[in-house]
């Protein structure tokens, strides 16, 4: 079986793959209330508590997989019956407490919600906040944080429990990065996929007659395939059906030197390419709206490229992450970008087809500078943005800062706010590492960052311009 992080992905990928098969066939309709019987057959039970409570949760994944609910736009949704597991307490008292003299936590508590009963340290909720003091201030380690990992990775606070004690989320906070969607332990928050739609693209296009299908490859597909090589994995995109394959990489050249003029022009700037990033500027810091980057993302700008070339062309593009998804339906991406892929969705897509991909040739792409295929790891936009800068021959004065994941972006953001920022140029990825840490990817890890310098290194291309 291919790598994946964790057996929620392998569980979403089998339902994936499922759904992409009975597709290519137009078998789909008349077989689609059987996949959940596929992927959970027999009478014992082997994630829940039954097998029909099994089977009933594969058929809202299986609705998610096709598309979902068609007048429900969200990214990100939560399967209500998936979600029931996880404990609701939020700071407790475990076992661990040794009724100490010291009273610690009581101390550090400002709420006065702790109190001591039978020499053991007790918790009032009507009056806790949640801060966590307590639990810092206790040397035994005794108190415990049980919020949900939804919960806890949603830097933007836009998941909270519901009224059944299932999770709600928050749309209006929601940026769709979908870190609650890779953290939920039972697989509970999915991102809708739009897999169909690409299937209908490639089907639809006659195999190129009548339309060029592109695929537009993240730079972060650089060691996600670990049991391939990358040419092969370019090679078993196009035995898909699609006619072409460009660089993301290529539109990142683009944005960086696009960046750069406007940068120096206004002397102040965040980054336009991750999306989520985007999404929270715009909810959280309105004020600096008009600093956000007026570029396209890398993405939309490579679309744009091919459309101005064949404007019958459609494009997919195929990446780490679940924003795109929405980005893809913002007013100035219209037209541009046709649908979205996430890595995991593409290796369902291969496998449905029953492609082989380490039994085929490899395909090499050299449309891109180093610069542009290190955007997909944090640094990596301020770096090409120098690049460009430099190649250009400007004395502006660069001083970036780039934030890995929400909150360093937040930090940066109430500083810019105050104007006590000392940097000119935000470079904002809202996943932790870059685009490697994407909810979208089959496999997470530091050493990512270093398969996308080495791809980097791969390019024949030396400057952006």
């Amino acid at each position: 079986m291919h790598k994946f992080d964790t057996k929620v992905q392998l569980l979403k990928y089998k339902v994936l793959k499922e759904v992409a098969r009975l597709s290519w066939t137009d078998s789909l309709l008349e077989n689609v209330t059987e996949i959940p019987k596929i992927i959970a057959p027999g009478k014992v039970p082997t994630m829940r508590c039954c097998v029909y409570k099994e089977r009933a949760i594969l058929n809202e994944r299986v609705r998610l997989a096709i598309g979902g609910n068609r007048h429900n736009k969200k990214v990100i949704q939560v399967i209500d019956i998936a979600c029931e597991d996880c404990p609701t307490g939020g700071y407790e008292v475990t076992s661990a407490c040794r009724g100490c003299l010291a009273h610690h936590c009581e101390e550090a508590c400002k709420r006065e919600a702790i109190s001591f009963e039978r020499q053991k340290a007790y918790i009032d909720k009507t009056k806790c906040v949640e801060c966590g003091a307590c639990a810092k201030a206790c040397p035994y380690s005794a108190i415990q944080n049980f919020k949900r990992p939804c919960e806890q990775s949603c830097k933007v606070k836009a998941i909270s429990m519901g009224k059944d004690k299932e999770a709600v989320i928050d749309y209006e906070k929601c940026i769709a990065c979908g870190a609650c969607v890779r953290m939920c332990p039972f697989g509970a928050i999915t991102d809708r996929s739009y897999i169909l739609d690409v299937i209908d693209i490639l089907q639809k296009s006659g195999g190129g007659k009548h339309y060029r299908t592109v695929a537009l490859i993240a730079p972060s597909v650089a060691g996600q395939f670990a049991y391939a090589k990358l040419g092969q994995v370019f090679s078993a995109i196009l035995q898909l059906g699609f006619t072409d394959i460009a660089e993301v990489a290529m539109g990142a050249d683009m944005v960086a030197a696009d960046e750069a003029d406007e940068l120096a022009e206004k002397g102040f700037l965040t980054s336009s390419c991750c999306p989520a990033f985007v999404s929270y500027v715009e909810k959280n810091f309105p004020q600096l709206r008009e600093h956000i980057s007026h570029n396209l993302s890398p993405a939309g700008t490579a679309a744009r490229f091919i459309k101005t070339q064949d404007p019958s062309a459609k494009t997919v593009f195929i990446g780490p992450c679940t924003a795109k998804k929405a980005e893809f339906q913002r007013a100035e991406y219209a037209g541009l970008i046709d649908s979205v892929l996430t890595f995991e969705e593409l290796q369902a897509l291969i496998d449905s087809r029953e492609i082989d991909i380490t039994a085929l040739d490899e395909v090499t792409m050299s449309e891109a500078s180093p610069y542009g295929r290190k955007f997909a790891r944090s640094g990596g936009v301020a770096e090409a943005v120098r690049r460009a800068l430099d190649e250009r021959g400007s004395d502006f004065d660069f001083r970036p800062i780039s934030c890995s994941g929400i909150e360093e972006c937040r930090a940066a953001l109430l500083r810019a706010g105050k104007g006590a920022l000392p940097a000119n140029f935000i470079e904002g990825m809202a996943c932790a590492g870059g685009c490697i840490g994407g909810a979208g990817c089959l496999i997470h890890g530091d050493a990512l960052r270093g398969e996308v310098d080495r791809y980097g290194a791969a390019s024949d291309k030396e400057n952006i311009l």
